[in-house]
Protein backbone atom coordinates (compact mmCIF):
# COMPACT_ATOMS: atom_id res chain seq x y z
CA UNK A 1 0.00 0.00 0.00
CA UNK A 2 1.16 3.33 -1.25
CA UNK A 3 1.34 5.74 1.88
CA UNK A 4 -0.09 9.19 0.77
CA UNK A 5 1.93 12.69 2.40
CA UNK A 6 -1.69 14.01 4.00
CA UNK A 7 -1.94 10.44 5.79
CA UNK A 8 2.06 11.66 7.32
CA UNK A 9 0.85 14.75 7.54
CA UNK A 10 -2.11 13.60 9.89
CA UNK A 11 0.57 11.28 11.64
CA UNK A 12 2.82 13.68 12.41
CA UNK A 13 -0.32 16.09 13.91
CA UNK A 14 -0.83 13.37 16.63
CA UNK A 15 -3.72 10.65 14.92
CA UNK A 16 -3.11 7.14 15.36
CA UNK A 17 -4.83 5.96 12.97
CA UNK A 18 -5.86 6.44 9.19
CA UNK A 19 -8.68 9.06 8.58
CA UNK A 20 -11.63 6.93 7.61
CA UNK A 21 -12.48 7.67 4.13
CA UNK A 22 -16.54 8.77 3.73
CA UNK A 23 -17.71 5.79 2.64
CA UNK A 24 -16.31 3.89 5.50
CA UNK A 25 -16.57 6.22 8.96
CA UNK A 26 -18.68 4.78 11.14
CA UNK A 27 -20.23 5.66 14.45
CA UNK A 28 -18.53 8.77 16.64
CA UNK A 29 -15.25 7.75 14.04
CA UNK A 30 -16.58 10.58 12.67
CA UNK A 31 -15.25 13.10 15.24
CA UNK A 32 -11.42 11.60 14.66
CA UNK A 33 -12.30 13.37 11.22
CA UNK A 34 -13.48 12.15 7.89
CA UNK A 35 -11.74 12.11 4.38
CA UNK A 36 -13.64 13.21 1.81
CA UNK A 37 -11.24 12.76 -1.11
CA UNK A 38 -11.83 11.32 -4.73
CA UNK A 39 -9.20 10.49 -6.96
CA UNK A 40 -9.24 12.79 -10.89
CA UNK A 41 -12.07 14.71 -8.92
CA UNK A 42 -11.87 18.51 -9.27
CA UNK A 43 -13.49 21.93 -8.43
CA UNK A 44 -15.07 21.99 -11.73
CA UNK A 45 -17.94 19.11 -11.85
CA UNK A 46 -17.09 17.35 -14.70
CA UNK A 47 -13.09 16.94 -14.09
CA UNK A 48 -11.76 13.43 -14.16
CA UNK A 49 -14.82 12.07 -15.56
CA UNK A 50 -13.23 11.04 -19.14
CA UNK A 51 -11.64 8.58 -16.13
CA UNK A 52 -14.80 7.31 -14.75
CA UNK A 53 -16.98 7.88 -11.79
CA UNK A 54 -15.82 10.37 -9.01
CA UNK A 55 -16.73 12.64 -6.51
CA UNK A 56 -15.90 16.68 -6.86
CA UNK A 57 -15.88 19.32 -4.86
CA UNK A 58 -19.44 20.30 -4.61
CA UNK A 59 -20.52 16.62 -3.94
CA UNK A 60 -17.57 16.45 -0.98
CA UNK A 61 -19.41 19.39 0.06
CA UNK A 62 -22.59 17.73 0.21
CA UNK A 63 -21.41 14.71 2.07
CA UNK A 64 -19.65 16.93 4.58
CA UNK A 65 -23.00 17.87 5.36
CA UNK A 66 -24.21 14.30 5.69
CA UNK A 67 -21.38 14.30 8.40
CA UNK A 68 -22.54 17.59 10.35
CA UNK A 69 -26.01 15.96 10.55
CA UNK A 70 -24.86 12.57 11.94
CA UNK A 71 -22.55 14.68 14.02
CA UNK A 72 -25.46 16.40 15.53
CA UNK A 73 -26.85 13.16 16.48
CA UNK A 74 -24.22 11.82 18.29
CA UNK A 75 -22.96 14.93 20.45
CA UNK A 76 -26.73 16.08 21.01
CA UNK A 77 -27.55 19.17 19.38
CA UNK A 78 -26.35 21.82 16.54
CA UNK A 79 -24.72 24.02 19.04
CA UNK A 80 -22.19 21.44 20.16
CA UNK A 81 -21.22 19.88 17.04
CA UNK A 82 -19.98 23.67 15.32
CA UNK A 83 -17.89 24.40 18.70
CA UNK A 84 -16.46 20.72 17.22
CA UNK A 85 -15.98 21.64 13.85
CA UNK A 86 -14.80 24.93 14.60
CA UNK A 87 -11.83 23.43 15.92
CA UNK A 88 -11.15 20.82 13.22
CA UNK A 89 -8.33 21.17 10.71
CA UNK A 90 -9.47 21.44 7.49
CA UNK A 91 -6.68 20.35 4.89
CA UNK A 92 -7.92 20.80 1.08
CA UNK A 93 -6.17 20.47 -2.05
CA UNK A 94 -7.82 20.78 -4.95
CA UNK A 95 -6.97 22.10 -8.76
CA UNK A 96 -4.30 19.36 -10.01
CA UNK A 97 -7.16 17.55 -11.97
CA UNK A 98 -8.95 21.00 -13.17
CA UNK A 99 -5.67 20.94 -15.44
CA UNK A 100 -4.59 17.70 -15.50
CA UNK A 101 -7.81 15.88 -15.96
CA UNK A 102 -9.86 19.12 -17.67
CA UNK A 103 -8.17 21.54 -19.26
CA UNK A 104 -4.71 20.17 -20.60
CA UNK A 105 -7.02 17.11 -22.66
CA UNK A 106 -8.74 19.16 -25.27
CA UNK A 107 -9.99 15.92 -26.65
CA UNK A 108 -12.51 15.40 -23.86
CA UNK A 109 -13.18 18.77 -22.65
CA UNK A 110 -13.36 21.96 -24.18
CA UNK A 111 -12.32 24.24 -21.43
CA UNK A 112 -9.06 25.03 -23.21
CA UNK A 113 -10.56 26.80 -26.22
CA UNK A 114 -13.04 28.74 -23.76
CA UNK A 115 -9.99 30.08 -21.71
CA UNK A 116 -6.74 31.65 -22.05
CA UNK A 117 -4.63 29.90 -18.65
CA UNK A 118 -5.23 33.06 -17.12
CA UNK A 119 -9.34 33.12 -17.14
CA UNK A 120 -9.17 29.32 -16.44
CA UNK A 121 -7.36 30.26 -13.85
CA UNK A 122 -9.70 32.95 -12.79
CA UNK A 123 -13.21 31.11 -13.50
CA UNK A 124 -11.38 28.54 -11.40
CA UNK A 125 -10.67 30.28 -8.09
CA UNK A 126 -13.81 32.08 -8.12
CA UNK A 127 -15.56 28.96 -8.11
CA UNK A 128 -13.16 27.87 -5.79
CA UNK A 129 -13.70 30.52 -3.51
CA UNK A 130 -17.69 29.89 -3.25
CA UNK A 131 -16.96 26.26 -2.20
CA UNK A 132 -14.51 27.69 0.22
CA UNK A 133 -17.32 29.91 1.64
CA UNK A 134 -19.53 27.17 1.64
CA UNK A 135 -17.23 25.18 3.90
CA UNK A 136 -16.85 28.21 6.15
CA UNK A 137 -20.48 28.21 6.45
CA UNK A 138 -20.49 24.85 7.63
CA UNK A 139 -18.36 25.58 10.51
CA UNK A 140 -14.74 25.09 9.22
CA UNK A 141 -12.42 27.89 10.74
CA UNK A 142 -8.73 26.64 10.27
CA UNK A 143 -8.20 25.61 6.72
CA UNK A 144 -5.23 24.73 5.19
CA UNK A 145 -5.10 25.34 1.62
CA UNK A 146 -2.80 23.38 -1.02
CA UNK A 147 -1.52 25.53 -3.99
CA UNK A 148 -0.26 23.36 -7.11
CA UNK A 149 2.81 21.57 -7.24
CA UNK A 150 4.80 21.19 -10.27
CA UNK A 151 2.27 19.31 -12.44
CA UNK A 152 4.36 20.02 -15.31
CA UNK A 153 7.05 17.11 -13.85
CA UNK A 154 5.33 13.80 -13.97
CA UNK A 155 6.91 10.94 -16.02
CA UNK A 156 2.55 11.21 -17.24
CA UNK A 157 3.31 14.85 -18.29
CA UNK A 158 6.72 14.18 -19.97
CA UNK A 159 5.48 11.49 -21.77
CA UNK A 160 2.69 13.33 -22.71
CA UNK A 161 3.22 16.29 -23.69
CA UNK A 162 7.06 16.23 -24.61
CA UNK A 163 9.47 18.83 -23.06
CA UNK A 164 11.67 21.23 -25.08
CA UNK A 165 14.31 23.75 -24.60
CA UNK A 166 16.47 21.14 -22.14
CA UNK A 167 13.44 21.55 -20.00
CA UNK A 168 13.05 18.55 -17.86
CA UNK A 169 9.20 19.35 -17.09
CA UNK A 170 6.35 20.17 -19.28
CA UNK A 171 6.51 24.30 -18.70
CA UNK A 172 3.13 25.28 -20.01
CA UNK A 173 1.80 22.84 -17.81
CA UNK A 174 3.89 24.41 -14.56
CA UNK A 175 3.13 28.45 -15.86
CA UNK A 176 -0.58 27.66 -15.58
CA UNK A 177 -0.17 25.94 -12.06
CA UNK A 178 1.50 29.49 -11.36
CA UNK A 179 -1.48 31.13 -12.69
CA UNK A 180 -3.35 29.67 -10.23
CA UNK A 181 -1.63 29.43 -7.25
CA UNK A 182 -0.94 33.41 -7.91
CA UNK A 183 -5.04 34.06 -7.95
CA UNK A 184 -5.51 31.70 -4.84
CA UNK A 185 -2.77 33.08 -3.08
CA UNK A 186 -4.71 36.25 -3.11
CA UNK A 187 -8.14 34.12 -2.51
CA UNK A 188 -6.63 33.41 0.91
CA UNK A 189 -5.92 36.80 1.81
CA UNK A 190 -9.47 37.96 0.68
CA UNK A 191 -11.18 34.83 2.76
CA UNK A 192 -9.06 35.68 6.45
CA UNK A 193 -9.84 39.55 5.23
CA UNK A 194 -13.96 39.02 4.96
CA UNK A 195 -13.89 36.14 7.62
CA UNK A 196 -12.21 37.51 10.28
CA UNK A 197 -13.19 34.02 12.96
CA UNK A 198 -11.28 31.92 10.83
CA UNK A 199 -7.93 31.25 9.76
CA UNK A 200 -7.02 30.05 6.08
CA UNK A 201 -3.28 28.86 4.91
CA UNK A 202 -1.80 28.70 2.18
CA UNK A 203 1.03 25.89 1.96
CA UNK A 204 3.33 26.69 -1.00
CA UNK A 205 3.25 23.34 -3.26
CA UNK A 206 5.74 24.16 -5.52
CA UNK A 207 8.30 25.01 -2.79
CA UNK A 208 8.09 21.70 -1.15
CA UNK A 209 8.06 20.21 -5.06
CA UNK A 210 10.70 21.79 -5.12
CA UNK A 211 12.70 20.67 -2.22
CA UNK A 212 11.30 16.76 -2.66
CA UNK A 213 12.49 16.85 -5.80
CA UNK A 214 16.10 17.87 -5.00
CA UNK A 215 15.93 15.16 -2.66
CA UNK A 216 16.60 12.56 -5.42
CA UNK A 217 19.05 14.00 -7.68
CA UNK A 218 19.23 13.05 -11.34
CA UNK A 219 18.33 14.61 -14.44
CA UNK A 220 15.70 12.05 -15.09
CA UNK A 221 13.99 11.73 -12.00
CA UNK A 222 10.74 13.33 -13.89
CA UNK A 223 10.53 10.20 -16.31
CA UNK A 224 11.36 7.48 -14.73
CA UNK A 225 9.37 5.31 -12.51
CA UNK A 226 9.81 2.73 -9.39
CA UNK A 227 7.08 0.30 -11.45
CA UNK A 228 6.72 -0.59 -14.84
CA UNK A 229 3.51 1.19 -15.78
CA UNK A 230 0.96 0.16 -18.51
CA UNK A 231 -0.89 2.18 -20.82
CA UNK A 232 -3.12 3.94 -18.19
CA UNK A 233 0.29 5.29 -16.34
CA UNK A 234 -0.61 3.10 -13.31
CA UNK A 235 1.81 0.25 -12.36
CA UNK A 236 1.55 -3.23 -14.46
CA UNK A 237 0.28 -5.71 -11.41
CA UNK A 238 1.95 -8.59 -13.53
CA UNK A 239 5.99 -6.76 -13.31
CA UNK A 240 8.15 -6.70 -10.51
CA UNK A 241 8.84 -2.91 -8.85
CA UNK A 242 12.29 -1.18 -8.17
CA UNK A 243 14.09 -3.00 -5.57
CA UNK A 244 15.01 0.19 -3.85
CA UNK A 245 11.50 2.02 -3.86
CA UNK A 246 13.21 4.50 -1.40
CA UNK A 247 15.57 5.96 -4.26
CA UNK A 248 12.57 6.84 -6.89
CA UNK A 249 10.60 10.41 -6.76
CA UNK A 250 7.84 8.07 -8.64
CA UNK A 251 5.75 5.02 -8.36
CA UNK A 252 4.03 5.55 -11.21
CA UNK A 253 3.62 7.96 -13.97
CA UNK A 254 1.25 9.65 -11.40
CA UNK A 255 2.26 9.30 -8.16
CA UNK A 256 4.85 10.09 -5.73
CA UNK A 257 7.09 7.56 -3.60
CA UNK A 258 6.13 6.81 0.31
CA UNK A 259 9.84 8.28 0.21
CA UNK A 260 8.92 11.44 -1.66
CA UNK A 261 5.69 11.97 0.59
CA UNK A 262 7.13 11.29 3.62
CA UNK A 263 9.31 14.73 2.93
CA UNK A 264 6.72 16.42 1.53
CA UNK A 265 4.39 15.64 4.89
CA UNK A 266 7.40 16.58 7.47
CA UNK A 267 7.26 19.78 5.22
CA UNK A 268 3.64 20.49 4.71
CA UNK A 269 3.56 19.89 9.13
CA UNK A 270 5.77 22.34 9.81
CA UNK A 271 3.41 24.95 8.18
CA UNK A 272 -0.23 23.58 9.15
CA UNK A 273 0.74 23.06 12.50
CA UNK A 274 0.90 27.17 13.07
CA UNK A 275 -3.37 26.82 12.63
CA UNK A 276 -3.94 23.85 14.89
Amino acid sequence: MLIESFTITAELLGFDEYIASFKTVEGSQILQGVNYGSGSAGIRDETGDMLGAQISLNEQLQNHQITISKMVNLLGNQRQAAEHLNKCLYSVGMGTNDYTNNYFVPQYYSTSTQYTPQQFADVLTQQYSQQLRTLYNHGARKVALFGLGYIGCTPRATKTYGTINGSSCVDRLNDAALLFNDKLKSLVDQLNSDLTDARFLYINSMDISSRTMNSFPGSNRTTITCCQVNKSGLCDPFKTPCPDRNSYLFWDAFHNTEASNVITARESYTQIKSIV
